[in-house]
Formats: C-alpha cells, sequence, structure tokens
C-alpha cells in the first residue's frame, strides 16, 4: 500500500543563493516580518518577493512551496526561546526560564501559534530545544519514558495557556471592539452565573496582561511541583 511521501524543507541541503546579496536566511527573515506585520493570511511569495524587491519566481530556488517557506519561519521562531543549561542553573529554573520565553516569543510572533501541531518542528533550533528540555529532565532523575511524558505535560501546559491568549489579544486588540463596551456585554453575560461574576469582577480590578502573566507562573508552577512529586525517591 503506498501512502503520500513525507517531504520537509530540513530534508535537503539549502541551495547556493541564485544572485549575489541574496540567501535563504535572508528571505526567512524577510518572510518573518511580513508575518508579524500581516500574519498568516498577509503572507504570500508575491507580497514577500515585492518586499524583497525580487519576483516571486525568484523565490522559488530557495523553498519548493510556501509550505517549506512556513517549516523556515517556523523553526526561525524557536531560535528565539532562551534556553538555559541545566547544568549550571538547575533543572527547576531551566525549565521555568525555558517555559516563559516559550510563551513570550509565541505572544511576539502570533501567527506561529497557529503553525503549533500543523507543521514538523524538525529544524535545528526545534531539535535544538527539545533536546536540551529532555536534558532539563533528566537530570531532574526522570528516566525512559516518563522523560518524554514529562516533556508532553510542560508543552501542553505552555500551549494549552498560551494559544488562547494569543486568540484574545487578536480579537480585543482590533479597532472595531470598544474595550468598556466589550466588559460591559460580558458583565452582563456572567451575572446569570454567580461563580463567574465573582471571578470576572475581581480580574477586572488588575492590569489583565499582569493577571495572564501570574496565572501563566502559578500554573507552570504547579505543573512542576506535581511533576516532581512522580520522581522516584
Amino acid at each position: 500500500m503506498s501512502g503520500k511521501t513525507f517531504s520537509s524543507v530540513w530534508l535537503r541541503e539549502p541551495r547556493k543563493p541564485a544572485s549575489p546579496g541574496r540567501s535563504r536566511q535572508e528571505i526567512v527573515k524577510a518572510a518573518v516580518e511580513l508575518l508579524d506585520e500581516e500574519g498568516l493570511d498577509g503572507l504570500s511569495m508575491r507580497k514577500l518577493g515585492a518586499k524583497l524587491s525580487a519576483g516571486a519566481t525568484s523565490l522559488y530556488w530557495y523553498v519548493a512551496n510556501k509550505d517549506e517557506l512556513l517549516e523556515l519561519v517556523y523553526d526561525e521562531v524557536w531560535g528565539k526561546m532562551r534556553v538555559p543549561d541545566p547544568a549550571e542553573v538547575g533543572w527547576r529554573e531551566a525549565v521555568l526560564v525555558l517555559a516563559h520565553s516559550m510563551r513570550q516569543v509565541i505572544l511576539d510572533h502570533p501567527w506561529s501559534a497557529e503553525l503549533i501541531g500543523r507543521l514538523p518542528a524538525l529544524g535545528p533550533n526545534a531539535l535544538h530545544v527539545a533536546n536540551e528540555m529532555r536534558a532539563m529532565f533528566k537530570q531532574a532523575g526522570f528516566k525512559g519514558p516518563d522523560t518524554d511524558y514529562a516533556i508532553a505535560t510542560l508543552t501542553a501546559f505552555i500551549f494549552g495557556m498560551t494559544i488562547p491568549e494569543v486568540a484574545w489579544n487578536s480579537k480585543s486588540g482590533t479597532p472595531e471592539l470598544d474595550p468598556e463596551e466589550m466588559h460591559a456585554v460580558l458583565g452582563q453575560i456572567f451575572s446569570r452565573y454567580p461563580h463567574m461574576r465573582e471571578g470576572y469582577e475581581l480580574s477586572q480590578r488588575e492590569n489583565p496582561r499582569v493577571v495572564r502573566e501570574v496565572a501563566f507562573d502559578f500554573g507552570l508552577v504547579s505543573v512542576l511541583d506535581g511533576l516532581e512529586r512522580r520522581l522516584p525517591t
């Protein structure tokens, strides 16, 4: 039974520049800038070519298609994450720093949230993060499959907290939504649910950005506490 052949930009060596001054890294940098400005829907080979003062067809020398370009920019984002050495700072501190950095990088590049789980993270930056994350949990004392389970638990928490935050930021930050009107509508909706209303009213007394940061840290520490209790004594 024949299936679809797995393809990835990372399965072949980068082509040499077709013209002086042009490189794959230059294209990736410009693509990230375009994505930060316009999001995934705004990325096209035509727009990217215009940004680079080059024809769209010339970009296909470096990438076979748009999916390959997305693989490259996705890995570029992974390269922005802070990855401390657990041998220097300890495994918990290393995980805390990496987790907060991962969240912040996704918030800084919100389009990347849409690529999580959609594209394989097989680039050198993503694999470096994955490799060092394993080192962190192995230093903690996890062994065998438990190491992978711990990593899966951590990443599920990070993505589960951050992706909805990206969606909320993209919606609440749009010009057509008036913040006061939105809060009034939410207050009216929650009025029928006393426990939800209580939580909503408490959250309105604080800066929403700070509340989300504190909530992330609370959950992260709780996850690490739970994982640490599973270590053999």
